[in-house]
């Protein structure tokens, strides 16, 4: 752990270490270590504690004002608020609700219905002020949009689940499955997100042994993960563990109400507040110090996506309240 190796005869710097159980620090550094080494494993060592400490002085002003940061309406983004909504809005309709609502982002779902709209969707986003922040899975037709409009959202796309003989050859083998999207994502200089949806691909640990393959081989940087709450209700009890693993990738976290993995056939989706679990894993992306979107979803084709969504602000406001006593 520490670059100075004390072998078996007690040897530092080449020189013999007397062996005495009342050598106090000073005596080491003045007899028998080479200081110039020594000071810097002392420093390295001091770290963590530092760190630690500086976690703890967090004032509770300041943790407020990180949580308002991360939770606050210019951080969240609207997420399955069109083929899920009941109103069936149009674009401009869409995006006058997003404004009054008071949020600024849209991660863009759709259907083939929906693709000889693409166009006036952005249009209708810029007219409003909102930004076209994520669009799903991927078509054609979008992309010369992107070069027109200048726009940059992030491509959020199922992490796929091949079968293989193993995880390692699974790996590899979503690897290529994703590899022309990779590429295209690049040329375009747009941001993708791997998707949890359940499944082997839908778990962290293959999610980000997938992303580091991509990085890893193909140097593509821009792959990231976009991990969803209602697609992650078997992960509540070790979200802890998860998150750490996925937290160097997250592009956006989306939020959901949480139930336990037994009840996911009923409550799938929920308001947020309305779950059991919900409240401690926020706590947890507040602790991890996560600073990126969180999106809020509708989802919910027999309810009106305004209704949805205004569910889920009072629940992350009320959640948000608790999260700074």
């Amino acid at each position: 752990m520490f670059p100075i190796d004390f072998d078996r005869r007690g040897e530092v710097c080449g020189r013999k270490m007397r062996q005495t159980p009342r050598l106090g620090l000073r005596g080491v550094i003045g007899r028998f270590v080479c200081l110039p080494l020594l000071l810097p494993v002392l420093a390295a060592a001091a770290r963590p504690a530092l760190a630690q400490g500086a976690e703890a002085r967090e004032t509770p002003a300041a943790l407020a004002a990180r949580i308002d940061k991360l939770l606050g309406a210019d951080n969240l983004v609207a997420w399955c608020i069109v083929p899920f909504d009941a109103g069936k809005r149009t674009p401009q309709q869409r995006a006058e609700m997003v404004r009054e609502l008071g949020l600024h982002r849209v991660a863009y779902d759709w259907r083939e219905e929906h693709v000889p709209t693409f166009e006036e969707e952005i249009l209708q986003y810029k007219a409003h002020g909102l930004e076209f922040f994520a669009f799903w899975s991927w078509h054609d037709a979008f992309e010369p949009l992107v070069r027109r409009y200048g726009i940059k959202p992030q491509i959020w796309f199922t992490c796929p689940s091949p079968e293989a003989e193993d995880d390692q050859r699974r790996v590899a083998a979503a690897a290529a499955e994703l590899l022309p999207l990779v590429r295209k994502t690049a040329e375009l200089r747009l941001p993708l997100g791997l998707y949890n949806h359940g499944g082997w691909g839908g778990e962290p640990q293959n999610m980000v042994a997938i992303v580091q393959y991509l990085r890893n081989r193909y140097a593509a940087e821009h792959v990231g993960i976009v991990y969803n709450f209602h697609h992650g209700h078997g992960h509540s009890e070790r979200f802890a563990d998860a998150l750490k693993q996925m937290q160097p990738y997250l592009l956006c976290v989306n939020l959901n109400g949480m139930c336990d993995a037994n009840e996911v056939s009923e409550q799938q989706i929920l308001p947020i507040g309305a779950g059991r679990h919900e409240f401690a894993m926020i706590r947890q992306l507040i602790t991890s110090g996560y600073e990126g979107a969180i999106g809020i979803l509708d989802h919910r084709e027999q309810v009106d996506a305004a209704e949805s969504l205004r569910q889920n602000l009072d629940g992350l406001r009320e959640l948000t309240a608790r999260l700074k006593r």
